[in-house]
């Protein structure tokens, strides 16, 4: 059975998968253990952010927080700081 959880078998607080990519982008499976977090970084291209499962709050230098539960989503800006904390057990699509 194929299952998001099952890509991230190494024992760290914050792992990536590639799930597949293009010329033109790629779709990146994200997990972050409870209590973690996605450190501070940039992207240059516009992204999105889709929570599979759990709870986590995204965070950007322009003061936006966002809770991210199961379900929600945030569109990330080009070129602006950002991170992430885990509430819990979470896991992502990031899309870019």
């Amino acid at each position: 059975m194929m299952n998001l959880k099952n890509l991230h078998t190494e024992n760290k607080p914050v792992q990536t998968n590639v799930l597949f990519s293009t010329e033109e982008g790629k779709v990146i499976s994200l997990q972050i253990a409870a209590g973690e977090q996605l450190k501070e970084h940039i992207t240059k291209v516009p992204a999105l952010l889709v929570c599979v499962n759990g709870n986590a709050v995204f965070h950007d230098e322009k003061g936006k927080s966002i809770g991210l539960l199961t379900g929600d989503y945030v569109h990330i800006e080009a070129n602006v700081k950002h991170w992430v904390d885990a509430k819990e057990d979470s896991n992502f699509i990031l899309i870019k």
